[in-house]
């Protein structure tokens, strides 16, 4: 029987190898999926999954975190996105590029966008650079908790978890093309969001 999240924190308090693999056994398989939908690569995201396993080791404790798989996710997405920054420094994954004209379709400076949402993350930055992220960061999440339900997770699964558009729509058994136009309006709607806070874009 799989051990719930606050047993499994509990090895790594104890120091208990264990809680490695008990973290693989109830979590391996969403983050092996997450980490080959933004590489595009069986080997890296197995890589990644490993690294993900010993970041977890590395940080339990002091960290305690409240969500287990959210703070899994994110230390693996930003090992992802460290792994495609290495590899193709100037070009990144067509899937990715894909996000970010998504972005620019309705705001022009979605690079830095997306840097607050990489923030929020985690990733590092250069300094007046970390300190604008941050700040658009915390507006983003703003944003996100003022959406409706649905229109907040299919954003998330779209430029969070680098879902593609037939995956979300088979996932909550709607239409492509619902899923296209709620996130055009939802985009519309961030960058109405970061225009009232001063953010120009």
């Amino acid at each position: 029987m799989q051990l719930n999240d606050e047993k499994i924190i509990a090895l790594f308090f104890a120091r208990n190898e264990t809680a490695i693999s008990e973290t693989a056994s109830v979590y391996g398989t969403k983050l092996t999926k997450l980490a080959a939908q933004i590489t595009q690569d069986e080997q890296d995201a197995a890589e990644i999954l490993n690294d993900t396993y010993l970041r977890a080791w590395n940080t339990i404790p002091p960290n305690k975190p409240e969500y287990f798989f959210a703070y899994l996710a994110k230390i693996c997405r930003n090992l992802c996105f460290d792994r495609l920054d290495h590899k193709q420094a100037k070009k990144r994954r067509a899937n990715l590029a894909v996000l970010t004209r998504e972005m620019e379709a309705c705001i022009p400076s979605a690079n830095r966008i997306l840097a607050g949402i990489r923030m929020q993350a985690g990733v590092e930055e250069e300094v007046e650079a970390k300190m604008e992220a941050e700040r658009i960061g915390g507006i983003f999440n703003q944003f996100l908790e003022g959406l409706p339900v649905q229109s907040r997770v299919i954003f998330m699964r779209r430029y969070w978890y680098a879902d593609s558009i037939r995956e979300i729509a088979l996932r909550y058994s709607i239409s492509e093309s619902k899923v296209k136009t709620r996130l055009h309006r939802t985009r519309k709607a961030l960058r109405k969001y970061l225009e009232s806070e001063g953010i120009s874009v």
